[in-house]
């Protein structure tokens, strides 16, 4: 199914050390390659990097937190460095049943951090800590 109208959609190899327009003619064969590594979660995750869903909060004392607005439009608080996001599809599929490696918001931050399409946001480590403890605000 070929999509118009998307400009910063983005396909890795499978060492994630590279990345490719989605499109490029330089590059075929790549996005089947992500799509077999990460399944369904692929595509989804490449409209999350399309819509600049994806931003990190980054606080003084070096704390690193990510916010993902899903397909759905909700928010979801997601932490790279350990691997974790506190959506139901990665509870579901990752955790419990092992059928995954990640869901579309941890790939999403993933792509986003290797091609710096990430969003930036400086917050002050009393809001991280509200953050990182579950009580800040959304």
């Amino acid at each position: 199914r070929k999509r118009t109208g998307v400009k910063n959609a983005f396909v890795f190899t499978c060492s994630g050390r590279t990345a490719f327009s989605r499109y490029s003619k330089d590059t075929p064969g790549n996005f089947p390659k992500l799509k077999f590594v990460f399944g369904s979660c692929a595509l989804q995750a490449l409209d999350l990097v399309d819509h600049h869903s994806v931003t990190c909060l980054s606080s003084p004392s070096g704390r690193k937190a990510f916010q993902v607005i899903g397909g759905s439009g909700r928010l979801y608080t997601c932490f790279a460095s350990c691997h974790y996001c506190p959506c139901p599809a990665f509870a579901y599929s990752v955790l419990r049943r092992n059928d995954g490696l990640l869901c579309k918001h941890l790939l999403a931050i993933y792509l986003c951090e290797a091609v710096g399409g990430t969003l930036q946001e400086s917050v002050s480590d009393q809001q991280m800590s509200a953050l990182l403890s579950g009580t800040a605000a959304p």
